[in-house]
């Protein structure tokens, strides 16, 4: 199989999976978070090297208070306890987004299971949380703008070099998944996406098991990517 070397996860409908049971909307985001470490683990076993999901977004803190209070210590509960079997598995956790405007505790913990991880070598979960594509983009230009000043010279920059300036130095994302049946890409890692397929499913984040997971790497398998150019079949 032709495995996608970077898939990225907007994981989406958890609170609407919640709803539709007649639970509250934070039922949905445990069930979500019980959802990502089994997917992390089995996109290791499909030979995924980078898994990136889209965990809280910038614009996430004009939802309620409570319920952004529930997510915050959600991720505290999952970086301190519920990631055992991920740094088992030998999975380096990244976290990308800003950590401005965040909590202390929950910077505390980013900055403890990055710590953890960090000398695991069998694949990286990067989890965006406070994350925003064009957020991104700017952080990013800061830091050029500012080698830029150091005496960087720019002559010969590349696109391929701006990733050094990105939250972390990922590979581009082969396949975009947004779960939960929405059609867009809603601010999420816009300049690591520029030539990724698109899959769309109208499955709720907390049902999107191994088998929904393999669907889209059967569908990838299939695409004719041609990164602007004719592919050989076509051509012949």
């Amino acid at each position: 199989m032709n495995v996608p070397n970077h898939v990225a996860i907007i994981m989406d409908g958890n609170g609407r999976w919640a709803e539709k049971r007649g639970l509250a909307r934070s039922r949905g985001h445990l069930e979500g978070s019980k959802t990502l470490e089994k997917l992390a683990i089995h996109a290791m076993d499909m030979k995924v090297k980078v898994l990136s999901v889209y965990a809280f977004s910038t614009d996430n803190f004009k939802r309620s208070q409570e319920e952004v209070d529930y997510l915050m210590n959600l991720f505290i509960k999952m970086f301190q306890t519920k990631f055992d079997k991920i740094n088992k598995r030998g999975i380096r956790v990244v976290i990308s987004g800003r950590k401005r405007g965040l909590r202390e505790d929950v910077v505390a913990s980013i900055n403890a299971i990055e710590e953890k991880t960090k000398e695991n070598k069998e694949g990286i979960l990067n989890i965006c949380l406070n994350y925003g594509g064009q957020e991104e983009i700017i952080d990013g230009a800061i830091k050029l703008a500012k080698d830029i000043q150091n005496g960087l010279d720019i002559t010969n920059f590349k696109r391929e070099d701006f990733y050094h300036y990105m939250y972390h130095e990922l590979p581009p994302i082969d396949l975009l998944i947004r779960t939960g049946g929405e059609l867009r890409i809603s601010n999420f890692m816009l300049y690591e996406m520029s030539y990724s397929e698109f899959y769309f499913t109208n499955t709720y984040f907390p049902d999107f098991d191994k088998s929904e997971f393999n669907k889209a790497l059967f569908m990838f398998e299939n695409r004719d990517r041609r990164f602007g150019g004719i592919s050989d079949a076509k051509n012949n």
